[in-house]
């Protein structure tokens, strides 16, 4: 198995789809913190579903799903760009989340909660998405939601995730959305998802994508398209670090010093360690003192 995500049509139905299967990307993600067990499987279902979205959408930048929450989970964040490149982070609190076993539902994770999605392409601006977390307790239902609600399209979608305990982690999922079409037509999207819905998560996880899709729809005449990869990788830099310390009051990055010795920031996303001086500190204000802006 490899990371895959494979886009297909159907040359006698206005649908189109997408299946994806990480592996390697979602260990990298995995391997950056002690995620507890069930927050492992909302992470892998909301990768899955940001690489399904962001090739559905075709743009240049990147899709930001975040989730926010009042519950054990706080925060989950996913960037997937137009280049393939993945990561992921998320903040929960340590005692609560004990208390929720595997197959807990998202909604009781989250507490209130609400749902992002942000667009923000390479040029352009950038445009944000909002949805209520009361509208499904998965994370499936909800992204469907969105698409109903936000972008007026049929959107079905199937994700799964290695049992928490397995040594082999792997995320998976796969989407099919209606396209534009005459009203005789419908038919035609709703044979295809039932037969979608037989589709077990062990064969998202397990087997090639191209021996999913044929078991599903060998008798539908699917086209399938060349196969891109997915991977980890992650944006932060010393220079975005710096810029981050720069929009911050001179005088709170001088308590710090005082304090500390440096200022030491670890990437949420990678755990990468950046530190900054008392020298480096001086050279970052040195050309705007007054305003702390981004040069």
């Amino acid at each position: 198995m490899k990371d895959i995500l494979e886009r297909f049509l159907f040359d006698k139905a206005p649908v189109r789809g997408e299946l994806v299967q990480l592996d390697a990307t979602y260990k990298e993600v995995l391997a950056r913190h002690q995620y507890p067990l069930v927050l492992q499987r909302i992470i892998g279902e909301l990768m899955a579903a940001s690489a399904l979205l962001s090739a559905m959408l075709k743009f240049d930048g990147t899709l930001i799903m975040q989730m926010h929450g009042t519950g054990a989970v706080q925060l989950i964040v996913i960037e997937f760009t137009s280049d393939r490149t993945m990561r992921a982070t998320a903040r929960w609190d340590a005692d609560k989340i004990q208390t929720f076993g595997p197959g807990t539902s998202l909604a009781e994770l989250l507490g209130r909660g609400r749902f992002m999605i942000t667009l923000d392409p390479t040029v352009g601006e950038a445009y944000q998405g909002v949805v209520g977390m009361e509208r499904g307790q998965s994370v499936a239902q909800i992204i469907e939601h969105y698409m109903s609600a936000s972008e007026q399209l049929e959107t079905r979608l199937w994700l799964a995730c290695s049992d928490a305990k397995s040594d082999n982690k792997m995320a998976a999922g796969m989407m099919l959305q209606k396209m534009p079409a005459e009203a005789d037509e419908t038919q035609s999207y709703e044979h295809l998802v039932t037969l979608a819905e037989t589709v077990k998560p062990e064969e998202l996880l397990e087997l090639p994508a191209r021996e999913v899709l044929y078991r599903l729809f060998h008798e539908d005449s699917v086209r399938v398209f060349e196969p891109t990869t997915p991977r980890f990788a992650c944006s932060c830099s010393r220079h975005r670090v710096a810029g981050m310390i720069k929009l911050m009051e001179r005088d709170e990055v001088d308590e710090v010093l005082a304090e500390r010795g440096n200022v030491h920031i670890v990437c949420d996303f990678c755990g990468k360690e950046y530190e900054f001086d008392a020298v480096d500190i001086g050279a970052l204000y040195a050309d705007s003192p007054a305003t702390g802006s981004v040069q």
